[in-house]
Parts: structure tokens; C-alpha cells; sequence
């Protein structure tokens, strides 16, 4: 027990013996709340339960303060001393306070941390970067927001798990994977262009491709991670192997590789970030179960999706959204929303 709650509950012995002997009514009497004052010379905290407990006493605030000044005798405090319109102020004996920063030296970082107070877990799920390149400072701020956040959950009692969820099934994943396969061309020695940005109308502009050149794909990543990621798949792999594969073979292999050289970044920046997570989800586990088809089963019977032009839709209108949205497309394939339903159904 800390200071202020050994002092809370001393106020509260207080009240009940001033209570007892009559020089309180009984009543139901307000929380006590204490406060650390405004200025040392005002002791080292103090409470207003004397002014906040007029109207049950039916007493003058200093006169129930001085009343519950009279009950406190404890080898803690040196003294108690009524100020203003009814505060009490506190100063306690230095051997408390010596004893206190002697526990907190002894406990170490488990000091304040409370016991366990449910068994329910509380998942926390931040950062979730799509694993296709290096974090950047915004991830750096969900990170510490996010363990800071795991840290005073767990420290307040609760059970508590952070997650990293994994965007690894979407198209993002297949045009890393393309990049790989480009840079793995120009690792040997082909010349890459860049398309340049689109005009305003949607159309591309004229550029010149030089001959044998290849065009990098519109969509892919340009970044020289990138680069870096197909030298240390090739010189882990071997160009000659590499090249003996046909080309779709080579980008399957080059997706399940970079994801995995990817991932390892990831984690690694966020370990020499002090950043650790107790769970790594795949979104990749919700399409390669049947989580997305339980849970468009589920919506359907709840009446919260219909069908239109082939395409099965949400109607997240009713919920304050400015339009509703595709679940599944026309051709049958999930949207990305279709696995966060899926996913936040599992959790």
C-alpha cells in the first residue's frame, strides 16, 4: 500500500471514530480524495472531504474538520492542520516518506503494478504495418503509443495481449513480390524505367524506353529496400537456381521470401524499438479458413447484407456511413472489408 492509500485509509478510520463517539452524524458521506497542494508549505497532500461533507453533518466545514483532526493519531503523520474554508492539509513524518522510496528502490519495475483484477483478456492491436517495406516515423508513434498503452494496461491488472496483425493477402503482397522479380533482373543487369505519375485525366503521359529496357511495373515499390531484399534472396537462393525457374514459379518464391525477409525487418526495428508483441496474426489464416464465409453466413442471417449487381453488399448506411459496401465482389472474391470482419469476428 502507497502513501496516499495508507493516508486515505487512516481519513477513513478517522471519519468512522468521529462518527462513533458522536461528534459526526452518521450518514453516507462523500469519496475522500486527496491531492498533492500547490505549494509545500501546505504539507504533502490534502482533502476537501471536510467542505464536501457539510450538507450530510449539517456542520460548519472547519468545525467537522477540526473534528476529524482530533481522531488522528497516527505514527506517521507529524501533523494535520485545518486551512481556508475546511481544507486539511497533511505533512507526513520523514520516515514514511524514506520508507516509501525504500520500497519503490526495492520493487524495481513492479512497483505499482496492481494484482490481476479480471480474466478477461484485452487485446491491443497496433502498428500492423503492411509488411512490404521499412516503418516509418508515423509507425514509430503507434509503437510507442500502443506499448505504452500494453504497459499501463498490464500494469493496472488487467490481462492483457498485444497483437501485430499481418497484412500478408492482398494485392499489396503480389506487387511486392513483382518488384522482387524486377530487381532481381537489374541485379544481372537490366536497365529498369519508371513510368512517371499519371495525368490528372488518368492518362500517362509519353516516355521513352530504351531498347531491351525493361518497364517497372505502375504499381509496385520503388524503394531501395526493395533492392535490398532481392540481392538477399538471390545470394541466399543462388542466381543459377533462380534462374532455372519459370517465371511465375520465381515470384511465387519471391513473395513467400520477401514476406518472410520483410517480416524479419519488421520485427527486428521494433525489437531495437523495445517494442515486442505476444501474437504475429496472419490475415492470410482468415481467407485459408472458413472465417470469412462464417461470418458473411452470419451478416446475411442477422439481415445486415443484400445482393446487388452480382455483389453482396453491407449496409453500413445504417450505421452512419455516407455509402454502403461490397463484402464479397461480383466475381466472388472478398473485399478487404470482408476479412476485417472476419478478423474482428475472431477476436
Amino acid at each position: 500500500m502507497d502513501m496516499k492509500e495508507i493516508l486515505k485509509s487512516g481519513i477513513e478510520q478517522a471519519l468512522q471514530d468521529t462518527i462513533n463517539s458522536g461528534d459526526l452524524p452518521a450518514g453516507e458521506y462523500p469519496e475522500i480524495v486527496l491531492e498533492v497542494p500547490p505549494q509545500k508549505e501546505f504539507g504533502d497532500f490534502s482533502t476537501n472531504i471536510a467542505m464536501q461533507s457539510a450538507r450530510v453533518a449539517r456542520q460548519n466545514p472547519r468545525a467537522i474538520a477540526e473534528a476529524l483532526i482530533s481522531h488522528m493519531n497516527f505514527d506517521w503523520l507529524e501533523r494535520a492542520e485545518v486551512a481556508g474554508a475546511g481544507f486539511i492539509n497533511f505533512f507526513l513524518k520523514s520516515d514514511m516518506v524514506y520508507d516509501t522510496l525504500k520500497a519503490i528502490l526495492n520493487a524495481g519495475t513492479e512497483y505499482g503494478v496492481q494484482p490481476l483484477r479480471a480474466r478477461d483478456t484485452i487485446q491491443v492491436e497496433y502498428v500492423s504495418a503492411n509488411p512490404t517495406g521499412p516503418l516509418h516515423v508515423g509507425h514509430g508513434r503507434g509503437a510507442a503509443y500502443g506499448s505504452a498503452l500494453v504497459n499501463l494496461l498490464r500494469a493496472a491488472g488487467y490481462n492483457v495481449q498485444s497483437e501485430y496483425y499481418i497484412n500478408d493477402a492482398g494485392n499489396q503482397i503480389d506487387n511486392m513480390a513483382i518488384s522482387i522479380e524486377y530487381r532481381f533482373q537489374e541485379l544481372q543487369g537490366a536497365t529498369l524505367v519508371f513510368p512517371p505519375k499519371r495525368n490528372e485525366d488518368g492518362s500517362m503521359p509519353e516516355f521513352d524506353i530504351p531498347e531491351g529496357a525493361l518497364v517497372f511495373p505502375e504499381n509496385g515499390y520503388r524503394g531501395p529496400d526493395i533492392i535490398e531484399t532481392a540481392k538477399a534472396i538471390a545470394e541466399r537462393e543462388g542466381f543459377d537456381k533462380l534462374n532455372a525457374m519459370n517465371e511465375a514459379d520465381r515470384v511465387a518464391l519471391f513473395k513467400e521470401e520477401g514476406l518472410k525477409e520483410k517480416l524479419a525487418r519488421l520485427e527486428e526495428t521494433l525489437r531495437n524499438f523495445r517494442v515486442t508483441f505476444d501474437n504475429w496474426f496472419s490475415e492470410r489464416t482468415v481467407h485459408e479458413t472458413d472465417e470469412i464465409h462464417h461470418s458473411v453466413e452470419a451478416l446475411k442471417a442477422l439481415g445486415k447484407v443484400y445482393e446487388k449487381n452480382g455483389a453482396l453488399w453491407l449496409k453500413s448506411t445504417d450505421y452512419g456511413d455516407d455509402k454502403d459496401r461490397v463484402v464479397i465482389r461480383d466475381n466472388g472474391v472478398p473485399t478487404y472489408l470482408a476479412a476485417d470482419i472476419a478478423y474482428h469476428r475472431n477476436k
